[in-house]
């Protein structure tokens, strides 16, 4: 069904965040590092709660899908310190729209992985939301080495067939929920130049929690 197909599509790389993690917090307590440890756990606990309480059939306010988002990226600043910078660039307009829990994730993860994990320093994700003409746009863009220098565009399904390891399972889960939520109604692009961009573009609903 649509609706096991989401889920499904939801938790499928959930387990190499939390094994990354928990083996992160794991050194942190052989370092003796029990403040950071602790904090760190917290943090996991909390986002664990979260995803957890919600349902992936239901949209949510974008500020929670944000604060959600966030909270990811400060476990994963707390692995990597200062090889990550996040920036948020998030129109106020949009913290009431509806939208569907962790659409956005899994590009960031995916920038985690094939990006800033493989650069010794100076990594940097950018994630941006703003309204235009009845959708949402979100944009994430990370520094990470470019793998080529094509435009990829996911729109439908049967096109989204991305090469890339920068464009891999993070992209494809993304897509195929997309395809599922809004078929025929959304734009999904990979930007590849000297940097890499996540484009996803879907209807406003015109319900405002």
């Amino acid at each position: 069904s649509h609706i096991s197909q989401i889920k499904m599509l939801r938790y499928q790389i959930n387990p190499h965040f939390l094994f990354n993690t928990l083996n992160a917090i794991s050194t942190l307590v052989l370092k003796g590092n029990k403040e950071k440890a602790n904090g760190m756990l917290t943090r996991l606990a909390t986002f664990l709660r979260f995803s957890l309480d919600n349902d992936p059939e239901k949209k949510i306010r974008l500020y929670m899908e944000l604060k959600a988002l966030m909270l990811y990226l400060e476990i994963e600043k707390t692995r990597f310190e200062d090889r990550l910078t996040v920036k948020f660039k998030i129109e106020p307009q949009t913290d009431t729209l509806l939208a569907p829990s962790f659409l956005s994730k899994p590009l960031v993860e995916n920038s985690i992985k094939y990006a800033i994990a493989r650069m010794p320093n100076g990594g940097l994700i950018e994630v941006s939301a703003k309204c235009q003409r009845g959708y949402l746009h979100m944009e994430v863009a990370d520094n990470g080495p470019a793998q080529n220098q094509t435009s990829l565009v996911a729109k439908p399904k049967a096109e989204a067939q991305i090469a890339s390891s920068h464009t891999a399972v993070g992209i494809q889960n993304t897509v195929d929920r997309l395809d599922v939520l809004y078929p025929n109604e959304h734009d999904f692009n990979v930007i590849c130049g000297s940097d890499e961009r996540y484009r996803m573009q879907i209807p406003i609903s015109m319900e405002h929690s």
